[in-house]
């Protein structure tokens, strides 16, 4: 049964990069059951490669185990690493992003292990895919991959559900750029405005015109691409002081109709024509991919279907997860899990209903792409 373990993991407050314990109880439930486990620390990143099998197709299920801070405690209906059931729902910090999906995946794949199967079944769990994730699964595959071991396809446990249980893979995400930039003026006392230029006025203008881009509609896969100003700051606090510098902070999220050599491009020439010559410092985080209809979304969704008796719909929307790594690498990848509704809120939960078939949902998955 999926809940004990479910139960033990959020009772570990794993709140990133810290693992308090994770990992490791899943690492001694997997060689139990006969897997080979690695323990990959990276920095002060702890993550779990582990594998059961040989030869190909080599099927990989993929997690974290880490969580946002809870917030303030007083606010929770419950302590948040105390999981407690209430009116059908278990409640606690990781509930839903994604603990519950870990702990399906591994009673998936121990279930495959027990029943036997062709080729290699193989476990990821990271440890800091709410921070910054440069410690986690990008740095496991390369590990994995720099052993000359080849990876045919992925399924990410992201929370993805939206209004039932099973309504929703993610087949795709945008990609995510972030661009920085102080913009200079000449600081000065707001009744000689004549000795002074003032940032803020500077910048409003700038951001007009980014706000007002047009950048298509996405087409048909994705969602638009929007750009979002995230951060603004500049003055001294004074209500008579002309600030002589303004910071801006702004995120674009896009998906394969843009670049990000593209949209930096298009950002920066409004700048120029503008007049404003201050650099921008850029950031990419994320790079669109899409998976199409391939054997992976189509297993997933015939497992999905015959567990559930729903039809998921395909969808890019939402944020950015891990399986932005595995598509870097060109490994088919897609994501399946619970309902995203409370994730990283106040009194985080998943539904019980959905836990015993959210195992079945991994193990059909897993059991189609072996055969396929």
């Amino acid at each position: 049964m999926i809940l004990p373990l479910l139960e033990e993991l959020l009772r570990c407050p794993s709140i990133t990069p810290a693992d308090a314990g994770c990992q490791e109880i899943v690492a001694q439930r997997l060689e139990g059951s006969g897997f080979q486990v690695e323990r990959l620390q990276f920095g002060e990143v702890k993550n779990l490669w582990a594998t059961h099998g040989s030869g190909s197709p080599l099927i990989c299920l993929a997690g974290h185990t880490d969580v946002v801070p809870p917030g303030p405690l007083e606010s929770w209906t419950s302590p948040p690493f105390e999981p407690t059931i209430r009116d059908g729902k278990l409640y606690a910090r990781g509930a839903s992003d994604m603990k519950a999906s870990d702990a399906a995946m591994v009673v998936a794949l121990e279930k495959l292990a027990q029943e036997g199967h062709p080729g290699t079944i193989a476990l990821l769990l990271a440890g800091d895919e709410e921070g910054l994730g440069t410690d986690g699964t990008e740095r496991v595959l390369r590990h994995v991959l720099n052993q000359g071991i080849a990876i045919d396809a992925a399924i990410v446990g992201e929370p993805t559900s939206e209004s039932q249980f099973g309504d929703v893979i993610k087949n795709g995400r945008r990609g995510s750029t972030t661009g920085t930039i102080t913009v200079s003026g000449v600081q000065g006392h707001t009744a000689y405005p004549q000795l002074a230029n003032n940032a803020i006025h500077r910048v409003a203008p700038i951001l007009a015109e980014l706000t007002s881009l047009d950048w298509g509609d996405g087409g048909p896969d994705f969602p638009p691409t929007t750009l979002q100003v995230s951060n603004i700051r500049a003055g001294t606090g004074a209500n008579n002081v002309i600030p002589g510098s303004c910071y801006v902070q702004f995120n674009v999220r896009f998906g394969t109709s843009h670049t990000a050599d593209g949209i930096r491009e298009r950002v920066e020439a409004v700048f120029t024509s503008l007049g404003v010559t201050d650099s921008i410092d850029w950031s990419v985080s994320a790079l669109p991919f899409l998976t199409t209809q391939d054997p992976l979304v189509t297993a997933l969704s015939a497992a999905i279907h015959g567990v559930t008796g729903v039809e998921p719909r395909l969808s890019t929307g939402g944020g950015t997860s891990d399986a932005r790594f595995f598509a870097v690498f060109g490994i088919p990848v897609a994501e399946f899990g619970p309902l995203n509704a409370s994730i990283h809120a106040i009194d985080e939960n998943v539904e019980i209903s959905c836990l015993e078939p959210l195992v079945e949902v991994y193990k059909q998955a897993v059991r189609r792409l072996l055969i396929v």
